[in-house]
């Protein structure tokens, strides 16, 4: 059940979007919860359906619905974490693996949110998603993908840090490794993702009506040689220009060069599982994040050595190195004198 409020426009709202306009003047708990009530036309000015983006002028008629009972909270769990940096505004935190970014259906509690909650309180992390089991997230790592990720702590920082990342100002590089020998030395897989039409928990390379936009990039770091149960192996690392549900994961997958380990994406991975050098987890690890902070204006730049399992992989191929390149040279020796990740 929902019920109907007013806002009348003062002079101060005069000019702003609908959608910042409710947000500012507490109607809504973000401006992207805003947004979709605007969206899914529950919104009205001056007795008419409004869309978000519409300029307020001073002394129109807002009515909006919200709901009965102001959906509650998520308790804080005490979840460690291990932090690299943190301010009154933002996060950087170092993600273990098996640590599901936000509540869900099969996750209800134990996530990362839950642990920022205990970290921080409620009231101290940003709602930009306009989900309060979302708060304090910008962006996302899936459960098993391990390494640098960030978080907010007030909606200003929040929905900067979501620009910054949909600007392409947040360079963004992971380390993978792939089944295979990838030839070239560079790449671009330029391939629009959207839900899969036949399992809904996966995602997939599509041309539909859903499919959004979704390029990455990579540098072949290392190569290693085929073996009796495989096709040999190549690392690289990859840069995200988009932020798509499992790009990395279903871009490799298509490139016919799926990650080592993935559960999911795995078509044309020779002779998994045993293949897969013992992971029951995808080889994709966020190594390096570099980004202006929002409010003082700061670079900041961080690096994240592999975590124990994945460094044992390649450790374990030292024998087959076929070829570092020159890529190779600089990023593996960044990683060595990197902090080593405290969990996980």
């Amino acid at each position: 059940m929902s019920r109907s409020l007013c806002h009348i426009a003062s002079a101060s709202d005069a000019g702003a979007r609908l959608d910042a306009v409710l947000a500012q003047n507490g109607c809504y708990p973000s401006r992207s919860a805003a947004a979709r009530a605007a969206d899914e036309g529950r919104v009205f000015v001056n007795g008419e359906a409004a869309p978000k983006k519409r300029t307020v002028s001073a002394g129109d008629t807002i009515v909006y619905e919200v709901p009965d009972e102001a959906p509650s909270l998520l308790s804080g769990q005490p979840i460690d974490l291990d932090i690299r940096f943190e301010d009154e505004h933002l996060l950087v935190i170092s993600k273990q693996a098996g640590l599901v970014c936000h509540p869900s259906q099969d996750h209800d509690d134990g996530t990362l949110v839950n642990a920022l909650i205990f970290h921080c309180g409620a009231a101290n992390l940003c709602n930009v998603q306009g989900e309060d089991d979302r708060l304090g997230i910008v962006h996302r790592l899936d459960r098993d993908t391990t390494g640098l990720m960030l978080a907010a702590k007030d909606d200003e920082c929040g929905y900067a840090l979501m620009d910054a990342i949909r600007d392409r100002a947040v360079d963004r590089r992971y380390l993978a490794l792939c089944h295979g020998i990838i030839a070239h030395d560079t790449g671009m897989i330029d391939a629009p993702i959207a839900r899969s039409a036949n399992e809904r928990t996966r995602m997939a390379v599509r041309e539909a009506p859903s499919a959004r936009e979704a390029v990455t990039t990579f540098r072949v770091l290392e190569r290693f040689e085929a073996g009796p149960r495989d096709d040999g192996y190549t690392l690289i690392d990859c840069k995200l220009f988009t932020g798509r549900t499992h790009q990395i994961r279903v871009h490799m997958e298509f490139a016919k060069h799926p990650l080592v380990g993935d559960p999911m994406y795995t078509s044309g991975a020779p002779g998994a599982p045993a293949a897969n050098r013992g992971l029951d987890r995808q080889f994709l690890h966020s190594f390096r994040l570099d980004f202006d902070h929002p409010v003082t204006g700061e670079h900041l730049s961080f690096k994240d050595g592999l975590p124990a399992d994945l460094k044992g992989v390649l450790d374990g191929l030292s024998d087959r190195d076929a070829r570092r390149t020159e890529a190779g040279e600089e990023v593996l020796r960044l990683l060595a004198d990197a902090p080593r990740p405290r969990l996980g």
